[in-house]
């Protein structure tokens, strides 16, 4: 298992024991989250975009609009926060399930 840590804008993969696997990302993150089986990584960007990362940090897509302020994972989907205060359900290719 690994840890996300987000340091200055950058995402760090870390091993359990604190040890820097790889960092990702390129300096605006607030926020990152791992899917179930850490293949893919929500990562929130000062911009309000969600990006879709592999483990590596290639980037897979964007997804929203501008207004995002948290992402996670819900099983294969992603629940991502805005800023008006709701939840928006989203596939992983980033269409649009639901809003809550």
């Amino acid at each position: 298992m690994n840890i996300l840590k987000v340091t200055n804008g950058k995402v760090e993969i870390r091993k359990d024991n604190g040890s820097l696997v790889r960092t990702i990302g390129n300096g605006d993150a607030i926020n990152a989250d791992f899917n179930a089986d850490q293949s893919l990584v929500a990562v929130t960007t000062v911009k309000g975009k969600v990006e879709i990362r592999k483990e590596n940090g290639s980037l897979i897509r964007t997804i929203g609009n501008g207004d995002a302020t948290n992402a996670r994972w819900h099983g294969s989907d992603i629940a991502v926060t805005t800023s008006k205060g709701k939840t928006e359900i989203r596939k992983e290719n980033g269409s649009l399930i639901r809003t809550i």
